[in-house]
């Protein structure tokens, strides 16, 4: 296998796996030869992951859980450190869509589930992963955002805030933790076909014709993405040969960023 594609050996802890990019990505790098650490609030959908990496060979422990609570963070680590005796790589991948209203609507409620999830599940994630991968002198985190965290985000600006939390704590990490030898990167996809957004809500007639028209307008490759592009992406970034990315926020967006 080319080098930058094996991670036999390697210890992968992703949350959100029940679903979309989450669930794709373990079983990429269960095809890969990783060992996997794998979490979700939705026990059925974690159970479904966990028996297609195991059909593929892939060792595999899964917890139960919120992110949101840095008990669960903590417990993910901790799992990883008595399975397979450490972790080389952690992607915080958990999160929620954002409820739609322009600015001058947002509630309190929505604010804080905003970043009680999307912010805090990354930010305790990091925090007890860093702990253990500076431990060992290595490491790759790969933190989930997107476009909403780069540039604005019209109609959920909650979510934006969050995601923008995201980039910033991403930088931070990555320049405290570099001289550790440990790498902290961010991913930040345009729309993409998973759970969060192909939904009755934003497609109710289940149309993927009519699903790109409404998100992709202005998209230069004129389409929302397939969960298989970003979970690519992922990939390359989380490579063993992959050792000088550090600090960058990528955009996966068709284009969306040149405009």
């Amino acid at each position: 296998m080319d080098k930058l594609l094996d991670f036999n050996g390697k210890v992968a802890l992703i949350t959100g796996a029940a679903s979309g990019f989450g669930a794709a990505l373990a079983i990429e790098l269960a095809e890969r030869g990783a060992k996997l650490v794998i979490a979700d609030y939705n026990a059925d959908g974690l159970t479904e992951t966990v028996e297609k990496v195991k059909a593929l060979g892939a060792e595999v422990a899964s917890a139960v859980g919120n992110v949101a609570e840095e008990s669960h963070a903590e417990e993910l680590v901790a799992l990883a450190k008595s399975t397979f005796g450490g972790m080389d790589i952690a992607v915080n991948n958990a999160g929620i869509a954002p409820k739609l209203m322009p600015f001058t609507q947002i509630d309190e409620k929505t604010l804080q589930h905003q970043l009680d999830v999307n912010l805090k599940g990354v930010a305790f994630g990091m925090k007890h992963q860093m702990r253990m991968m500076a431990g060992q002198k290595d490491g790759a985190i790969l933190n989930v955002a997107s476009m909403a965290g780069l540039g604005a985000t019209p109609m959920g600006g909650s979510y934006g805030a969050a995601k923008h939390a995201v980039v910033g704590m991403t930088k931070t990490a990555a320049v405290e933790m570099g001289a550790m030898n440990v790498r902290v990167n961010a991913i930040c996809p345009f729309f993409t076909s998973t759970p969060m957004v192909d939904n009755p809500i934003l497609n109710p007639n289940g149309d993927e014709k009519e699903l790109n028209k409404t998100l992709a307008r202005g998209c230069p490759l004129k389409r929302i993405a397939r969960v298989e592009e970003i979970v690519n992406v992922m990939v390359m970034m989380l490579s063993p040969a992959n050792t000088y990315m550090n600090g960058i926020a990528v955009p996966v967006d068709g284009g969306m960023s040149a405009m």
